[in-house]
C-alpha cells in the first residue's frame, strides 16, 4: 500500500474508533451488567473456613492490531530498504491458571502463558509461587514471580494505561518479567519498600538452570497522597545490580546492564493524573550505557474514557545501544539505534474497569542512528486492542 494511502488509512480506522468508543460512552452501561461474569471466576469464597479461604481462575486475554507506517535508511548490506510497512493482528497475552489463599496469610498462584500461533499452544510459566503476608508491613514471595522495576515494569500489562508498556521499559527493564527468586515487601506508614534475590540462570519454560549469577532489587517509596489530598501521589526510587553474565544462552535476565536505577512518580487527583519514570544503566558486553525519560499525562473525561499522552527519550553513550519497542522491532529486523523519541496520544474506554476495556493509540517514532547501519527509522503508527483480565 502506498505510504499516504496507509497513513490515511491508520488516521481513518483510529477515528472510527475513537467515534464508537465515545458513542459507547454515551449509551452508557451498568457495571452489574458484568459483575456476575466476573464474579464467577471466583470458584470457591469462605473466610470462615480455617484451612482455604479462597480459590480463583486467573488470567488475561488480549488481543492487538497494529498498523505501521515507516522509512528508514537501508544498511550497507541493502537486507532492509527504505520503505518499513508493517502490519499485524496477533494474540499479544494469552495466560490461564489459578490462586489460593490459605491458612489466612498464605497464597500460593500458578499461571501458564499460552500462544495459539504457536506449536506447542503451551509457551511458559508465569507465576509459580508461595506467599506469606502476615500484615501489611511485611510480606515474602518465593518462587517464580514478577521483578518488578521502573515504573511501567511494576505495573501489571493488565493495568497499563497506554497500550502498552513504553520504550523506555522495554529497554531497562528485564521484558521477560517472571524470575525464580525470592523478594519481600511492604508499607510502614508512608513508606513502600520491596528487596529481592532472583537468578539470571539458562531459562527455559519453567523454573530454567540456576547456572548464571543473580539479579538484585531494592525499591523504596512515599506515598504523598494523603498530604497533598490525591488519589495517588508516589515517588519511588528503584535500584537494580546485575551480575555480569554471558547473554548465551538465553538467560532470564535478558537486559546487559550491570546497574540500573529508576526514580520514578505516579499523581492523580480528580479527573487528572501525571506519570513519569527517569531510568540509566550502566551497560556490559556490547550494550552501551543509556539513560532515558517518559511523561505520561492523561485525562478521565467521563468514569470510563480516558485519553492519554506520552513522550519518551532515550539515548545510548555509544552506537546501537537503544533498542526499538515491541511492533517497531519487526520491520527493523532487530536493529537498533543511539537515540530514541516517539510520542503517542491514547483513548481508553472501560467496560467494565481494567479487567474489560478497550485501547487505542497513534505513535510518532523516531530513530537515530549514528552508526548507519540500518536503524534509523521514522514512522507513524497505530495500536488497537482488547483487554482482558479475570
Amino acid at each position: 500500500m502506498h505510504k499516504n494511502t496507509r497513513i490515511a488509512a491508520s488516521v481513518t480506522m483510529s477515528s472510527l474508533c475513537l467515534m464508537a468508543i465515545t458513542r459507547a460512552e454515551e449509551a452508557g452501561s451498568s457495571p452489574d451488567a458484568f459483575k456476575s461474569l466476573f464474579d464467577a471466576a471466583v470458584l470457591y469464597k469462605d473466610s470462615s473456613n480455617p484451612y482455604i479461604q479462597k480459590l480463583a481462575f486467573t488470567g488475561r486475554a488480549q488481543f492487538d492490531y497494529a498498523l505501521i507506517d515507516g522509512e528508514g535508511a537501508p544498511p550497507k548490506s541493502g537486507t532492509i530498504d527504505d520503505d518499513l510497512d508493517y502490519d499485524e493482528f496477533n494474540t499479544r497475552r494469552l495466560r490461564a491458571g489459578f490462586k489460593a489463599t490459605f491458612f489466612k496469610d498464605f497464597t500460593a498462584h500458578i499461571e501458564a502463558d499460552f500462544d495459539p500461533d504457536q506449536d506447542p499452544l503451551y509457551q511458559r510459566l508465569t507465576d509459580a509461587y508461595i506467599a506469606w503476608e502476615p500484615c501489611d508491613e511485611f510480606g515474602i514471595k518465593i518462587g517464580k514471580h514478577g521483578m518488578g522495576f521502573t515504573l511501567d515494569g511494576k505495573t501489571s500489562s493488565k493495568e497499563l494505561l497506554a497500550i502498552d508498556r513504553s520504550n523506555l521499559t522495554n529497554n531497562f527493564w528485564f521484558t521477560n518479567e517472571y524470575l525464580p527468586g525470592i523478594s519481600v515487601g511492604g508499607k510502614k506508614d508512608n513508606w513502600l519498600y520491596t528487596a529481592g534475590v532472583f537468578t539470571q540462570g539458562e531459562e527455559d519454560g519453567e523454573f530454567g538452570n540456576f547456572n548464571a549469577g543473580t539479579s538484585w532489587l531494592a525499591s523504596v517509596g512515599y506515598d504523598f497522597s494523603g498530604m497533598m489530598d490525591a488519589k495517588e501521589a508516589t515517588l519511588a526510587l528503584d535500584y537494580v545490580y546485575n551480575e555480569d553474565t554471558p547473554s548465551s544462552p538465553s538467560l532470564f535476565t535478558n537486559r546487559s546492564f550491570g546497574s540500573l536505577v529508576s526514580l520514578n512518580f505516579s499523581y492523580e487527583k480528580d479527573a487528572f493524573g501525571v506519570r513519569g519514570d527517569l531510568s540509566a544503566g550502566d551497560g556490559f558486553g556490547s550494550q552501551q550505557s543509556t539513560w532515558g525519560m517518559s511523561v505520561m499525562p492523561y485525562y478521565n473525561i467521563t468514569d470510563k474514557l480516558q485519553a492519554v499522552f506520552r513522550y519518551t527519550f532515550i539515548e545510548s553513550d555509544g552506537d546501537n545501544g537503544v533498542r526499538f519497542g515491541r511492533y517497531e522491532t519487526e520491520p527493523m529486523r532487530g536493529n537498533k539505534g543511539d537515540q530514541f523519541q516517539e510520542v503517542y496520544l491514547g483513548l481508553n474506554y472501560y467496560i467494565y474497569g481494567h479487567k474489560l476495556k478497550v485501547q487505542t493509540g497513534l505513535q510518532y517514532a523516531s530513530m537515530r542512528d549514528d552508526a548507519n547501519d540500518g536503524g534509523d527509522f521514522d514512522g507513524l503508527a497505530w495500536t488497537t486492542g482488547l483487554r482482558l483480565s479475570w
